[in-house]
């Protein structure tokens, strides 16, 4: 596969050709986001036949009173009740219930916000993170170190190595980020995440977006923590005998979008991702007829069939390096392939030496 398509970071399939002038998401971007994204979501108003937005009035309707019923005769044990939302969710379950319940009435109701991109922080922080938080806790024991480089506010382009055959790497660094900074992690996604059913929703929702320039500048202009991996599927799907070994950075897209907005770029490297699903082989020509890089082939996919798709529970290390500043650069310096070229292999020389000192100080795979 072309590099241009396994590392879409370019505008319009360039990458590192960003105009840096857009008020607005791309294109495919406002696509993705669909037309509520930019604005909340009310209830009450809908239009009328000549599509003249008129009041929904509520009609009053009287209604004899309701007699109350002692909670001992109508047969329910709300004591009980009680009594068991303390033991699924503590001292505080009343008020934990509390908040689920107002959640769940606002999302009924549609009183939720979207931004432009699409991006739902309440369903993120309430749904998203909480799920994957387990896997990054218990499952993979993920240690973190260097966590005091990202910048507490304001921009910064988080990249990282990629790995693990499924891009699990991704979906644990946002978690990480959240939990260890309280800030969201804006992460940036190939074409075929959102070209899959159902998984391109979840994650234009959980804050990803297109890896384009345009929008990668748009993110950071705006203050954003943005996370990028540059190796995309070359590094996602390399075989397991070259595991920690860096692919290539593909043009320097990540670099370009960081000089044209003078944030610092944070490497990152991790530590454990290539080991969940160990890759053997590759069913390629069933892949080039489905369309996608690769049908990855594991010591236990697909001969276990779905059982397979368990990642195994490798011990992560995950730690972030200091800054690389890019505010000093020149103007125009973004525009000059040489420089754009050297700061990407020192990003990814950086990431690559951090990934053997880690391996080195791991006492084993699994612990």
């Amino acid at each position: 596969m072309a590099d241009a398509d396994v590392i879409p970071i370019g505008s319009g399939g360039r990458p590192g050709r960003g105009s840096g002038r857009r008020t607005t998401p791309s294109a495919a971007t406002r696509a993705l986001a669909g037309p509520g994204a930019g604005r909340s979501k009310k209830a009450g108003r809908k239009p009328d036949q000549d599509n003249r937005v008129t009041e929904v009035e509520d009609a009053v309707i009287e209604a004899p009173p309701i007699a109350e019923v002692p909670p001992a005769q109508a047969g329910f044990d709300f004591a009980g009740l009680e009594r068991v939302v303390r033991e699924l969710f503590g001292e505080d379950g009343e008020r934990r219930v509390a908040e689920w319940l107002a959640f769940l009435r606002r999302r009924l109701s549609g009183q939720y916000e979207l931004d432009e991109f699409g991006y739902d922080s309440e369903l993120t922080d309430q749904v998203l993170l909480p799920m994957l938080r387990p896997m990054v806790e218990k499952w993979f024991r993920v240690e973190v170190r260097g966590i005091e480089n990202i910048p507490t506010d304001g921009s910064a382009l988080i990249v990282a190595n990629h790995s693990g055959t499924m891009p699990l790497d991704g979906l644990v660094t946002q978690v990480v980020v959240a939990d260890q900074t309280n800030r969201p992690l804006r992460t940036l996604a190939a074409d075929l995440v959102f070209q899959t059913p159902f998984v391109g929703e979840l994650s234009r929702k959980g804050g990803a977006t297109l890896a384009n320039n345009d929008d990668a500048e748009r993110l950071l202009r705006q203050g954003n923590l943005v996370g990028v991996w540059p190796e995309g599927f070359k590094g996602l799907g390399k075989p397991f005998a070259e595991r920690y070994k860096l692919q290539r950075f593909g043009r320097g897209g990540f670099v370009s979008a960081a000089m044209r907005t003078g944030v610092p770029i944070v490497p990152c490297s991790i530590v454990g991702a290539e080991e969940i699903y160990p890759l053997v082989g590759n069913i390629a020509s069933l892949a080039r007829l489905l369309g996608v890089p690769y049908i990855p082939i594991t010591p236990f996919f697909p001969l276990l069939g779905p059982l397979g798709l368990i990642p195994l529970p490798s011990k992560w290390l995950i730690e972030f390096g200091e800054p690389i500043r890019t505010d000093e650069f020149p103007e125009g310096a973004a525009d000059d392939p040489m420089l754009v070229f050297n700061v990407t292999d020192q990003v990814r020389e950086t990431i690559q030496q951090t990934l053997y000192t880690l391996l080195m100080q791991r006492r084993g795979v699994f612990f």
